[in-house]
Order: structure tokens, then sequence, then C-alpha cells
């Protein structure tokens, strides 16, 4: 998780949501940022079905769990549900603000708190710097309970702005030639598929994020001010204004990069790992639970482990694969607050960089490629000005 969308989830960004037909016959991961469609079976028949032989369902198509007939966003509800989507993820968005604050500044380096001193598990003196909550703590003593929702305004226009651009981008471009994934499929076919579905994700996704970035900016801007007590992005039109004037059309995009490079990591990473985990090791042929938990009294109502076991495979490689890319958005948030006039994006803070590259090198030889991936246990790295004594 990070400082931006968590389209992201947290497995996120932000916003590197989206894991579409990561395996065949998977199903939809949960607790992802914006752009994850669930995948549900039709209902099963009324007729009793046998405990052992059930009657495999049809696979919904990608035209109706996108708007065709029959589908939630269809006809006149599309505007609907389309708001419901954009209300939810405003709700989301305000609720996880908090942590996506706290998380900014610890990576932009500001420990306004010494560290205290701990043990580890094998009983090694150690220095730990504050958790979230002990952070948070602090922001409430300094600006009060609304200083945990500096820049939330840009931030949920942002999230807004993306969700209606995605959806926008559904209806001019419609996913009418992508096919889900089946396990009847063979390998070629299914890794054809997943490609498809992936690509069309990832143009969803990049499009989104290069409209909805200049927000991100602002909203990165808005929150870092805390370090150095400045007023200097106060609102939305003015910041654009001031943007626009200090670095021109340039300046709206600054760190926008990295985020792409990370978007199209994360879900080509993701959805891949996950179809051939899904293809190699999960077998078919275990079906029902032992005992068969469809029966006479209660038909229709068996459980595809194979059908689990694929969810869960989404679910951790979602996790795994966003940690590899953490990196991608540390970068990025860097850069949109590097030398912008803000005493968070310029020495002692951090050096004036040159490039996302440039960034990218400076960390890596600190060390601190990782910083503020954690935000319980955050123990004092080598590079820190902290030491023991």
């Amino acid at each position: 998780m990070g400082a931006s969308d968590p389209e992201v989830v947290p497995w996120a960004p932000g916003g590197a949501a989206g894991m579409a037909g990561a395996g065949a016959g998977a199903g939809a991961r949960g607790g992802a940022p914006a752009g994850v469609e669930a995948r549900a079976r039709d209902p099963p028949p009324a007729h009793r079905a046998h405990p052992r032989h059930p009657r495999p369902a049809a696979q919904p198509s990608a035209r109706r769990m996108d708007g065709g007939a029959g589908g939630p966003g269809s006809g006149d509800n599309a505007p609907t549900t389309e708001a419901l989507f954009v209300a939810l993820g405003a709700g989301v968005t305000a609720l996880s603000h908090p942590l996506l604050y706290v998380k900014l500044l610890i990576q932009v380096g500001h420990e306004p708190m010494p560290p205290t001193l701990g043990t580890n598990v094998l009983g090694r003196k150690v220095l730990y710097l504050p958790s979230f909550f002990t952070y948070a703590k602090y922001i409430v003593q300094v600006d009060g309970k609304i200083g945990l929702f500096r820049g939330l305004s840009p931030r949920l226009m942002s999230n807004a702005l993306s969700t209606v651009t995605r959806g926008s981008m559904k209806k001019v471009f419609p996913p009418d030639e992508i096919e889900q994934v089946s396990n009847k499929d063979d390998m070629k076919t299914s890794l054809k598929k997943v490609v498809k579905e992936t690509s069309y994700e990832m143009m969803m996704q990049c499009v989104s994020r290069m409209l909805a970035h200049p927000l991100h900016v602002i909203s990165m801007r808005c929150m870092v001010q805390f370090v150095g007590r400045e007023a200097k992005y106060s609102g939305v039109l003015s910041s654009i204004g001031k943007i626009f004037k200090e670095e021109g059309l340039l300046g709206f995009f600054v760190g926008l990069i990295p985020h792409l490079l990370g978007d199209v990591v994360f879900l080509w990473g993701c959805n891949l790992l996950a179809h051939f985990i899904n293809a190699y090791l999960v077998d078919d042929s275990v079906s029902d639970t032992p005992g068969g938990l469809g029966n006479d009294q209660n038909p229709g109502s068996q459980f595809s482990q194979a059908l689990a076991i694929r969810s869960y495979t989404k679910f951790v490689m979602g996790i795994a694969v966003s940690m590899l890319t953490y990196p991608f958005l540390l970068v990025g948030d860097l850069m949109a607050v590097n030398n912008c006039g803000l005493q968070a994006g310029l020495p002692p803070y951090s050096p004036v960089f040159k490039s996302w590259i440039h960034c990218w090198k400076y960390l890596s030889v600190q060390g601190q490629l990782f910083r503020g991936s954690s935000l319980l246990f955050r123990r004092v790295s080598s590079g820190s000005c902290f030491a023991l004594e």
C-alpha cells in the first residue's frame, strides 16, 4: 500500500487493481482497489442435482458483466451503478486517508519523534520508530483530528475521476471480444485469454492513471506541507494555477512514469503468475468437499475446492507482487513532491533529483527502496541517522 489510490489496494497504488482473469476458472480477488470485477456463477438449476455429479454452471460473459443485457450496469441502471461505485470509493478513500497520510510522511523521511529502544524475537536490543498509531496521535496533537484528512479533497476527486474514466472507456471500448477463462480451455487457449484480458485492463488503468495524476500530485503536495508547516497548496484550483505557473504543464505529471510502470508490472506479474500456478498446480479433479456438501436436502450446494484455491491464489499473488512493485510507488510519490518549493522535497529531507531513475538509484544506495512499506513494526535501518549508543 502506498500513497496512491488503492487502486489500488492496497495491493493498490492504486491503483494497480483489476487483475482480470488471472487463472483458469479463477474467482474474483477480494479487497483490492478499484477496477477488480467479480465473476459470479449463474444460480444452480431448480431441479435436484446429484451430490457427486453437479451440473456445471454457465460462466457469464464479459459483455454481461460490463452492462450487457441482464447485467447490473445495463440500461437505465448504468448511471446509478456508476454513481454507487463512486460513492463507495469515496467512503473507502476517506476512511483510509489517515493511513495514507502517515505513510507519505514516512516516505519523505519525516520522523518528528525519536525512536524507542526495544528487543526483537532473538532478545537483541533494537531501535523502533513510532508506529502508525503513535504517528497519528502526534498529527492530532499538532493539527487536531481534522489534520488527519489534509489533502483529502483532491484525492477524492482523483479517485472519482479514475472510476468515471474506467466506466466511460468500457462504454467506448466494450470488451465484447474478450472471453472469460474456463477450466475447459487448454493451456494455449487460456493463456491467450489471460493476455487479452490483461492487455485490456492495462489500457484502462494507464489511461485513468494519466488523467487522474495531476490531482494525485496536488494531494501529495497538500499532505507534505505538514513537514514545513507551509500553506502553499491550499485548494485545488489555486494549486493548479501555482503548478502551471511555476513548472508548466509537465509539473502535473511528475512521478507519472514510475507509477505507470508499477501498474503494468503489477497487472502482468500478478495475472500471469496466478494463471501458471492455477494451470499447473491446481487439480480440477478435486471438485467436491469430503462427504459432499451437496445432497438431496440441499441441492446445488456443492463447493468447488479448485475454484476456492484459485481465488486464494489470486489474492496471495496480489500481495506478493504489490510488495515487489512498492519501490515504483515510493519513487513516484517522492518525485511528485521533489523540488516543488516545499521543505519535504528539498535538502536535508531529499536531494533534488534529476529524474525518477536518479531517485531510484539514490534510494537503492541508501537501502531505502521500501521505506514506508511497514507502518507497525518499524526498525531503524543501518543508513538512518539514529544509532544505538
